[in-house]
């Protein structure tokens, strides 16, 4: 059986660049938040694309295709293009769905806390523990007030990815690679 290290080359490599993302994303805010909006378009418009030629081949092997597959195609099309043409649209929309991502993640982390402990030792689940603890209280407030989630959501998620980048060095250089 192959012995493995305690260094954990994934984490390490995972939280430089969560670091580096985080701090482009503090230097050109703007930039950041619309080049998701822009991929996010990107990623639509394929998937539409890609639901509108499953209903086409369904069509033409079985004669009836999936009609939510057509429809399914046509609005992600849409939608794509849609954040394409008006990116500001779409940080209005991100600025609503990502402090629900932001709330879940935290939680997902949260329930694995116990898990860490065993793995990493107290250290490591002491600051997990803090920084999904501060990222679940920023989620919170940035869905009470989409206002302010939307004119601070760039320095919030750069922050929050230099502190899940830290996290990935810190746990980089834990004990969660190595056997007991």
């Amino acid at each position: 059986m192959r012995r493995r290290s305690g260094f954990g080359w994934l984490e390490l490599i995972i939280g430089v660049l969560l670091i580096l993302l985080g701090i482009f994303t503090f230097i050109r805010p703007g930039q950041a938040l619309t080049g998701l909006v822009v991929i996010y378009g990107v990623i639509a418009v394929i998937m539409g694309i890609a639901d509108i030629v499953l209903y086409v081949q369904a069509e033409r092997y079985t004669g009836f295709g999936p009609i939510v597959s057509l429809i399914s195609g046509i609005l992600s099309v849409m939608s794509g293009i849609l954040l394409l043409v008006y990116p500001n649209a779409g940080k209005w929309v991100l600025s609503l769905l990502f402090p629900i991502w932001f709330i879940a993640h935290c939680i997902s982390r949260l329930c694995h806390l116990s898990a860490i402990r065993i793995m990493a030792g107290n250290g490591i689940y002491y600051f997990t523990l803090v920084i999904n603890i501060i990222g679940l209280v920023l989620g919170i407030m940035m869905v009470l007030s989409p206002v302010v989630s939307l004119l601070s959501i760039s320095y919030i998620v750069g922050l929050y990815l230099i502190l899940l980048g830290i996290d990935s060095v810190v746990m980089a250089f834990s004990r969660m690679g190595s056997r007991r």
